[in-house]
């Protein structure tokens, strides 16, 4: 009996949420009191992983793997898991972890519970808190199967450094034919990506028009921040479709979250729900971003981001 955890990499790096999976999968190991095993796909300085509390790393090299496939890597994880007589895996909720899960459950014949927000209430039976409607309300499930599957939402957990020593081993799962052919990958290189960004600066169609994006990307710069926009900026051309994020976008569970002109439609507000600290700049003071926000300001974009940058560079300068 073990915990199984699968680290997500690009480029043969750990993403953060591999660290924070892992710093959640030795919390539930020590809890089970037995050791915890990590995955890891095509990554290099795999010892990082003991540093969060692995006690072994199963390194799985395979130029087939290169990119990503949902069926092959989740038979390669059901294959580590099984090797390890895993009773629990851990995995994370990125995009590709999502499309995984459910075939991995499968594969396993395992209980999957998503968005998951907290450790195992109780151990037996096995009850964990995960978030449901869009972010809006906690639900207490219960998994019942021999072996549980735990997609751990984003910043939910956060990291924790031990003193373990992750052992490493080679493995070499058996995978069959993909029907699938990668011709070419083209990503943004410059810029931070929302998926594994802790700030995300986002501007809705109170900015007017696509040439006033320049404050919200100094402010981005700033920050070491992602940009984003709002469903309206992006359907008009004034933003790409990959930076539009709420529910019909892609979801954010960044640290913190600022919405610059951006009333806070209900599709909006349930796909950034999850970020912990909520900023809203905008000139309606019923707009109903107000009601979800931390911290609020009334006033015009215009004068108020400009400012806030010459405060912010001021403030990076004073404590470089």
């Amino acid at each position: 009996m073990s915990v199984l955890v699968y680290t997500e990499s690009e480029n043969g790096s750990f993403k953060k949420t591999a660290f924070e999976v892992v710093s959640y999968a030795k919390a539930i190991a020590t809890e089970l009191g037995t050791t915890l095993t990590a995955v890891s796909i095509n990554a290099s300085n795999t010892s990082q992983l003991g540093v969060y509390g692995a006690d072994k790393v199963l390194e799985i090299t395979n130029d087939s793997l290169a990119n990503f496939d949902s069926q092959a890597y989740a038979d390669a994880i059901s294959q580590a898991a099984t090797s390890q007589d895993a009773t629990v895996v851990v995995l994370s909720q990125t995009a590709n972890a999502k499309f995984m899960a459910p075939l991995v459950a499968v594969n396993l014949e395992a209980g999957y519970v998503s968005n998951v927000v907290a450790l195992p209430q109780s151990i037996t039976p096995f009850k964990i808190k995960h978030s449901v409607y869009t972010n809006k309300a906690f639900s207490l499930t219960q998994i019942n199967t021999p072996v549980k599957i735990i997609g751990l939402g984003k910043n939910a957990y956060g990291l924790h450094e031990t003193s373990a020593a992750a052992v490493s081993e080679a493995f070499s799962p058996t995978l069959q034919q993909s029907n699938t052919k990668v011709i070419s990958v083209d990503k943004a290189t410059d810029k931070v990506t929302i998926a594994d960004a802790e700030v995300v600066v986002s501007a809705g169609r109170g900015l007017k028009g696509p040439e006033n994006w320049g404050m919200i990307e100094e402010m981005a710069t700033i920050l070491g921040a992602a940009t984003a926009c709002s469903k309206p900026v992006s359907d008009m051309g004034w933003r790409s479709h990959g930076e539009h994020v709420g529910q019909t976008g892609k979801p954010v569970a960044a640290t913190l979250y600022i919405a610059i002109g951006i009333s806070g439609a209900i599709q909006h507000l349930a796909g950034i729900n999850s970020s912990k600290i909520k900023v809203v700049i905008n000139t309606d003071p019923e707009a109903p971003f107000f009601k979800a926000a931390d911290y609020g300001i009334v006033g015009d974009a215009f004068e108020i981001v400009p400012q806030l940058n010459e405060k912010l560079k001021a403030f990076k300068a004073q404590n470089a």
